[in-house]
């Protein structure tokens, strides 16, 4: 059962479908971490926590919450398979806690640039967890127009043979993940019309929305700094 059964899975409208769905899911998921399941469950659960203070952190200094959601996943089987066929390696279990930085996901959507960036700011202060390393797609956006901050930390995980694991944050604006699902929805879409043409508008898309972006973000400041705009 691959990406088809999972977007099957996310479409159902029954209750009892997308009930069955995700306890056909969890099997899946199980069998193929087995004795990792459930502690990488619970680490999801511990960061999860973390990154909600931190958000919390900036929303008691900003007086109003920066981010409009927060996510996370365990990666699917299939997906964990795939990347470790890519890498030529094992397919296995515990290749994957050892290999991949990415088997829990996390992604935090805020709505403003800056609030990317005290977020980025907060984590490396806190402490609680080691920034291993950085990409700034938002500053250096990917070919295709892609932007993000990816951060990838260091956190303790006893089953592991080394002890610890990597898992990987990404925070984006609203108007970023927006263009991120349409361009991940075309890329994984088969027998597509004009896709050269859409791949062209999504790449002049994402800089009038990075521009927009940018330009939110100077209102605010203007409005929020004595002097500049609004408040005095």
């Amino acid at each position: 059962m691959g990406i088809a059964w999972q977007i099957l899975c996310r479409r159902s409208r029954g209750c009892e479908l997308r009930k069955e769905c995700r306890i056909i899911m969890e099997e899946i998921q199980s069998t193929y971490y087995g004795a990792y399941y459930e502690p990488l469950k619970e680490l999801e659960q511990e960061v999860l926590g973390w990154l909600s203070k931190l958000v919390d952190g900036l929303s008691n200094r900003q007086g109003e919450r920066p981010v409009e959601h927060i996510r996370s996943r365990i990666k699917s089987a299939d997906g964990m398979r795939e990347k470790l066929a890519r890498k030529d390696l094992p397919q296995d279990a515990e290749t994957a806690v050892g290999a991949i930085s990415d088997i829990i996901g996390f992604r935090l959507v805020t709505h403003f640039v800056g609030d990317v960036y005290e977020l980025v700011k907060s984590m490396k202060a806190d402490g609680r967890y080691f920034v291993v390393k950085e990409k700034d797609y938002i500053a250096s956006p990917k070919p295709n127009g892609y932007r993000s901050y990816h951060v990838i930390i260091e956190c303790p995980f006893p089953p592991a043979a080394k002890g610890t694991i990597r898992v990987e944050i990404q925070l984006r604006t609203i108007a970023m993940d927006c263009w991120a699902s349409l361009e991940h929805e075309m890329r994984y879409k088969k027998n597509i019309n004009n896709a050269a043409l859409i791949e062209k508008e999504l790449k002049r898309c994402a800089g009038e929305m990075a521009s927009t972006d940018l330009s939110m973000q100077t209102l605010r400041d203007m409005i929020r700094e004595p002097g500049k705009g609004g408040k005095s």
